[in-house]
């Protein structure tokens, strides 16, 4: 085989592995922040989709939890600290926190 047929085949090996690879590469998935401050979620209500990470930083000096009323997650968020947590499941999703139960807010995720 000649040195620019070799170099033909090797370039379209190259591009048929970045084709397969760019079809079959997910889109990409967001972080959200959702920020307790003063006793309350900020922002109260946030939109996401499966996939993407909700990251809970808790500025307060008191432990607060991030609970679902369907009971589908249950986070327990000490003061200063943030936790990360990846969405699994499609749905509405109203929550609030179970040591300040006038804390609420409200997680809405699409497929």
């Amino acid at each position: 085989m000649s040195a620019s047929l070799l170099a033909q085949a090797r370039w379209a090996a190259a591009a048929l592995a970045f084709a397969i690879v760019t079809v079959a590469t997910p889109a990409f998935a967001e972080t959200i922040t959702v920020t307790i401050e003063n006793l309350s979620f900020k922002p109260a209500e946030v939109q996401a989709k499966v996939g993407d990470t909700v990251v809970w930083v808790n500025k307060d000096v008191l432990d607060h939890t991030a609970t679902a009323r369907d009971k589908s997650f249950d986070i327990v968020q000490p003061a200063k600290k943030s936790i990360s947590q990846t969405l699994t499941k499609a749905g509405s999703f109203d929550y609030y926190c179970r040591y300040h139960p006038n804390m609420t807010g409200r997680l809405v995720v699409e497929p």
